[in-house]
């Protein structure tokens, strides 16, 4: 249950706070006073869509917080989401509102708008103006019908729901197997000569080293220029080794290492050097006899690099179909699990013909049990709205839900058709194509009292609770009495308060008689102080309340007119003022008689 509401910076509202209470709750005032506002402040505060066109002019940042008792239910989304609860009796949702950006907190807690529109469905429902027109969308009367049977049948419907859906795909992806290989088949034959030509192209190129053509370019480089390489491998060697002019690196260093050996006799400090020169013989030595078995075994081999120019070229001719050598390598295995797939035939078209009608058959099963479900509930729902709407002064309505079969979806094979006829003699014919502007606000006040009935019911079944105390949420109505008046105003007032009894109710409304009906009556204002407009609430005491209600019922305000000139005398004013009281006390008279009618009501209930 919604238990207050603060707003600031909203449209035209600076600062506002609003207490609600259980039963119901009225909001009166003048077109344009700003009761939509409030509603739409509640509506950003669970999640609905904002905009820096929302924020009062003049200000950078817009405050909304709506708090809501608890349940259950509540408690255990709150500890799904790891949410923290501020006490055991009270859960707040707020949303700040800036020009750039905007965030929806739930206990202070920063939240996503999934995890918002989960809670929000948990705490409220909004029937705003112009909803009605989702009562002519076949969508939305298939979900209204699952939605009341998943109630009156223990989610047993909904879970038919997902086991067609299920089915439904398993369909789908045996069907698309089924194509598929019906599409492969035809060109089965010419694909596989392809595949097989450029296996056999890729196979017999022995690709496997995905380094092979770099390190065959080496191989060429050292062939090619084998006598040159040789050639500088034997002057290497003479200039570290040997040489006729016996100034080789060799001999120098061993020089060099007999006159340190004599330093070291006379002086130990020398010795240090004299390891580091014998450490550089030893290693220039080395290095003389490597480069010459070098040298000795380079050979120029003709046909060696010829061998090794074809297979580069080879490998060159394969990279410029396939890529790169790695890709070349990497296709040719693509090619031999393909080809040992077209080549299978473990699986044949026919067993996939058997699956396929198999997986449709058992989708079919599914639907229907569901569509069996759907005539149940539907059933239940014509008797439960047709009982709704002639509390609503619609005697001789008719209502039925059509079911007609469709081709299988994720949804069913069912088209939901809602048919209605207002008039005694005339057929039934879609609801969209047949009801007027008022009866469609009131068809969907009778659905709503039949769900929240349903829900109802639920409750009581699982926990011992009176009927007046087993809250099933908040709901909301704007304007939901719309195009209508007289005794269809009087049918939905005694509706709002029936169903007020065990949700609460938060309702818009220009019907005086509704508002003389309410457990409270909030009056709303749009009131210029200083120099800027703003949106007020305040709930109404007893005299208050009539005057109000006059003031509906009448369509005045009974403010005396001011003089407009010097020629008014006094007689003109007192005629005015006489004609004023007159037709005050008449209508605060039929005020208090609609006040009575409404007590009437309630004790009749």
């Amino acid at each position: 249950m919604l238990l207050s509401l603060k707003i600031e910076n909203f449209a035209l509202i600076d600062r506002l706070e609003l207490e609600l209470y259980a039963g119901l709750n009225i909001l009166t005032g003048e077109t344009g006073a700003g009761k939509s506002i409030v509603l739409d402040a509640l509506d950003a505060a669970l999640g609905g869509k904002v905009s820096a066109r929302m924020l009062r002019t003049g200000t950078d940042r817009a405050n909304i917080e709506a708090t809501f008792s608890t349940n259950q239910a509540i408690s255990q989304w709150l500890e799904v989401q790891e949410i923290d609860a501020l006490d055991a009796d009270t859960l707040i949702c707020s949303r700040e509102i800036t020009a750039r950006s905007n965030r929806t907190r739930v206990n202070g807690v920063v939240v996503n708008k999934q995890q918002i529109q989960e809670l929000r469905d948990r705490l409220v429902e909004i029937t705003a103006q112009g909803q009605t027109i989702l009562l002519s969308q076949a969508a939305q009367q298939r979900e209204w019908l699952d939605s009341f049977g998943d109630q009156a049948f223990n989610q047993s419907l909904s879970l038919q729901r997902q086991k067609v859906a299920k089915l439904f795909e398993i369909k789908e992806r045996s069907r698309r197997a089924l194509f598929d290989r019906q599409q492969n088949e035809r060109n089965r034959l010419q694909h596989l000569d392809m595949l097989r030509y450029q296996l056999k192209e890729l196979e017999a190129a022995n690709l496997d080293d995905p380094d092979e053509l770099e390190n065959l370019e080496s191989d060429r480089n050292r062939l090619a220029h084998s006598v040159e390489l040789q050639k500088q491998g034997y002057a290497v060697y003479e200039a570290l080794y040997q040489n006729d002019s016996g100034n080789a690196c060799a001999d120098l260093l061993g020089q060099a290492e007999s006159i340190l050996t004599s330093m070291v006799e006379l002086d130990r400090e020398a010795e240090g050097i004299l390891e580091l020169v014998a450490s550089a013989l030893a290693q220039v030595e080395e290095a003389g006899r490597q480069i010459n078995n070098y040298a000795n075994r380079l050979d120029s081999d003709p046909e060696q690099l010829e061998s090794i120019e074809q297979r580069i070229n080879q490998i060159k001719q394969i990279c410029r179909k396939y890529g790169t050598l790695p890709e070349a390598i990497a296709y040719t295995e693509k090619l031999q699990n393909e080809l040992a797939e077209l080549t299978d035939q473990s699986i044949s078209i026919e067993d996939l013909e058997r699956k396929a009608e198999a997986d449709l058959q058992a989708l079919l099963k599914a639907c229907k049990k569901l569509t069996e479900l759907r005539r149940q509930t539907a059933i239940a729902l014509e008797q439960a709205q047709i009982e709704a709407l002639k509390m609503l002064a619609m005697e001789k309505v008719r209502f039925q839900v059509g079911i007609y079969p469709v081709e299988p979806t994720a949804l069913g094979s069912d088209r939901i058709v809602f048919e209605f006829s207002p008039n005694l003699g005339e057929p039934l014919q879609p609801l969209a194509e047949t009801a007027s502007g008022g009866e469609m606000s009131r068809f969907l006040l009778a659905l709503k009292t039949c769900f929240v009935k349903q829900k109802t019911q639920e409750i009581n079944q699982t926990i011992d609770v009176e009927m007046s105390h087993a809250h099933v949420g908040t709901m909301v109505f704007d304007e939901i009495d719309a195009g209508v008046s007289g005794r269809v105003a009087q049918a939905i007032a005694t509706q709002l308060w029936q169903l007020s009894r065990s949700s609460q109710i938060l309702c818009v409304t220009h019907q005086p008689l509704i508002a003389a009906i309410a457990d409270r009556h909030f009056h709303v204002s749009k009131d210029v102080i200083g120099d800027r407009t703003q949106v007020q609430i305040r709930l109404l005491e007893i005299e208050e309340r009539k005057q109000e209600l006059a003031q509906i019922a009448s369509g005045k305000s009974f403010e005396q007119d001011k003089p407009q000139g010097k020629s008014q005398g006094k007689s003109k004013k007192v005629k005015d003022k006489s004609e004023i009281d007159s037709a005050l006390s008449q209508a605060i008279a039929f005020a208090e008689s609609l006040l009575d009618q409404a007590a009437t009501i309630k004790a009749n209930i």
